[in-house]
């Protein structure tokens, strides 16, 4: 079973992938894979320094310059995906030869429907939490300007639209006792 687990930033995907792999699945994170696509000396660090030089500072990515650029452009955001997408996805398809047989794996996906990569799950999960707490969440969680938070809000696809794809919502706009058992409810009727 192949899970796609997505949710607009600062929603709380983090917390329920982590209860996810508590409860026995196999969790790979697309973030992170982000960050090995663009290593230093990685095809695609290279096409971003040629792409966008001011975000390489002293030979290594600047994501906060970066960020910069793609959320004030939405076609440079589209050029950005398209050049990292492809290989998330293929280091992500990879990473699950290190799943045990039969257990579920879940790929955290901020960017699940937008890229179509809910075509290669079997299931999808979204994670929703109202827009003000999620605000207030990366405002601490990363030190963001509100202004900044709202444009990587706004740049993700709608909530509204995103609960029409979803196969199953996990609403996080309660305590973290609520967020455990909306989870292990889902969890449980994925197996």
């Amino acid at each position: 079973m192949r899970v796609g687990l997505t949710g607009g930033i600062g929603a709380g995907k983090s917390a329920v992938a982590a209860i996810f792999a508590a409860l026995g699945a196999f969790v790979i994170d697309t973030d992170a894979l982000a960050r090995e696509a663009v290593r230093p000396g990685s095809e695609a660090f290279d096409e971003i320094s040629r792409l966008w030089p001011s975000a390489i500072k002293e030979g290594t990515l600047d994501r906060a310059a970066l960020a910069e650029i793609v959320f004030r452009d939405p076609a440079e955001r589209e050029r950005l995906n398209g050049l990292l997408h492809p290989r998330i996805r293929r280091l992500a398809l990879e990473r699950e030869k290190d799943a045990l047989p039969g257990q579920p794996i879940v790929h955290v996906v901020p960017l699940l429907f937008e890229t179509g990569y809910d075509a290669l799950v079997d299931r999808s999960v979204l994670v929703t939490a109202p827009l003000e707490r999620r605000i207030a969440r990366i405002a601490k969680r990363d030190g963001m300007a509100e202004s900044d938070a709202r444009a990587r809000a706004a740049a993700q696809i709608s909530p509204d639209a995103a609960r029409a794809r979803a196969d199953y919502i996990i609403d996080n706009d309660g305590t973290p006792a609520e967020l455990e058992a909306r989870t292990r409810a889902v969890y449980e009727s994925l197996a």
